[in-house]
């Protein structure tokens, strides 16, 4: 007998948002390569824009509109292309940057950050170019970002130098590199625990690695036959991996695999015949995934079960005459709680600037709909890096969704706390520059004729 499978996100539905909803005005990056070109924190977006020097631009959610070139601020700092950014999931205004200059720069974005105006207009504003740090240590470009889930100011980063490191941000330095490749890196995600993370490669083979040591434990082969770019995405705490990839005859697919025995796929499911690479957005607290992919109009949703077939279609999602170039998904602390919002996408365009898609449950009563929105991350580490170093392994810190659990325990964006982060490097080039204003005070009082010996304090 047939059955319908059951689903609380069967009837999601997203309607194509209203042009004076969408960021418009700015032209985009003409890089390419395997980055999502779009990243999104609760509180702000960032996306690599044309010019030289490698100039960015840094909106904000609640202030939709016409970017105008020449007057709204920017952010810039590099001397080559940004190829990826990415935000910190514990401080909404703590960015990364990767560049083709080699250089990983770290920003806080000031609180007064305001490209648009409330009318949606371009607003004037000075250019932001002062960078809080630079992580040097790649010899080629950096293609690649993501920050730990768990572990406070720990970021990941693969380069054209074929290595994958992982980054202490306040110490300013890497705390371990793999090098066993001899391609460039496609993906890099790491696991919910952040324990250990997945590097696919142009070699085809999707690689674990233990993100302490930077030793490999295991290794998919041939994770697909085809050329295309191969996206990973960790199955939660199922001890599943799904990729997306081609087959053989290019066809776009996605296999799910067992991280205990990666020598065949406990599932394929074929997508399409599409050229575009695919991107998969995986709801870790839903199990929901949403497949885009690069040069569509369109956004499948499917949801994982932790059984066979494993990936169950749910509906086709979103349609567009518009194809993407790039996306990405907001926090659950972003999103419209109450009007039942499960999953918002940003669509970067080309032409047509970016597009919020929102993705709602339709729900006929008005109070909080527990059942569709479990607990979510809080921007809250579980651990500090020296701590996850030394073997602490921890699931995210979670929180209620429902608005007075997030008003109490300060959640929401506007809760999120700035990162203070006083790293060696910069302790150290704030003491060079005490001790040139020192010897700059002791030039003027020696060309006035005042021993300054007499002003010293004793032991």
């Amino acid at each position: 007998m047939f059955k319908i499978r059951q689903s609380k996100y069967r009837h999601v539905f997203c309607d194509q948002p209203k042009n004076e909803l969408c960021y418009t005005g700015f032209r985009v990056a003409t890089a390419t390569g395997d980055q999502q070109y779009i990243k999104a924190s609760t509180k702000y977006w960032a996306v690599a824009m044309f010019g030289g020097g490698g100039p960015l631009i840094v909106g904000r959610h609640d202030r939709p509109g016409r970017f105008e070139d020449g007057t709204s601020p920017i952010l810039k700092g590099h001397s080559g292309a940004i190829l990826d950014t990415e935000w910190s999931p514990f401080d909404d205004s703590l960015l990364a940057t990767a560049s083709e200059d080699s250089l990983i720069k770290l920003w806080s974005i000031p609180e007064d950050w305001e490209p648009t105006d409330e009318s949606g207009l371009g607003k004037k504003g000075t250019d932001f170019s002062d960078s809080m740090l630079d992580l040097d240590g790649h010899s080629k470009k950096v293609t690649l970002l993501r920050f730990h889930p768990t572990a406070a100011n720990t970021l990941l980063s693969t380069s054209a130098d074929y290595t994958v490191k992982v980054w202490d941000i306040e110490a300013g330095q890497a705390v371990s590199t793999f090098d066993s490749i001899s391609d460039l890196t496609q993906d890099i995600v790491w696991d919910v625990r952040g324990d250990k993370y997945a590097a696919s490669n142009k070699d085809k083979a999707v690689r674990i690695v233990d993100g302490r040591t930077g030793k490999e434990s295991s290794k998919i082969e041939t994770a697909h036959e085809g050329v295309k770019s191969t996206k990973i995405q960790w199955m939660g705490e199922s001890g599943k991996i799904l990729t997306t990839g081609a087959s053989k005859q290019s066809g776009r697919e996605m296999k799910v695999w067992d991280i205990k025995k990666l020598s065949a796929p406990l599932h394929t499911e074929a997508v399409d015949t599409a050229s575009g690479a695919l991107i998969p957005l995986y709801d870790q607290d839903t199990s929901v995934l949403y497949l885009c992919g690069k040069g569509d109009g369109q956004i499948r949703l499917y949801e994982f079960e932790d059984k066979g077939p494993y990936i169950f279609k749910l509906t086709d999602g979103f349609r567009s005459t518009v194809p993407g170039k790039g996306y990405c998904t907001l926090p659950k602390r972003g999103l419209d709680i109450m009007d039942c919002e499960t999953t918002r996408i940003l669509k970067l365009t080309n032409k047509d600037g970016i597009h919020p898609l929102r993705f709602i449950v339709p729900r006929k009563s008005d109070a909080f709909q527990d059942d569709i929105f479990p607990p979510a991350p809080a921007p809250t580490p579980a651990h500090t890096c020296a701590e996850w170093l030394k073997g602490s392994s921890k699931l995210p810190v979670t929180m209620k969704l429902d608005p007075q659990s997030m008003a109490a325990g300060g959640g929401s964006s506007a809760g999120a706390k700035k990162t203070a982060i006083k790293t060696v490097p910069m302790l150290t080039k704030e003491l060079s520059k005490m001790k040139r204003h020192i010897q700059d005070l002791e030039k003027k009082l020696k060309e006035g004729g005042i021993s300054y010996d007499a002003y010293k304090f004793s032991d």
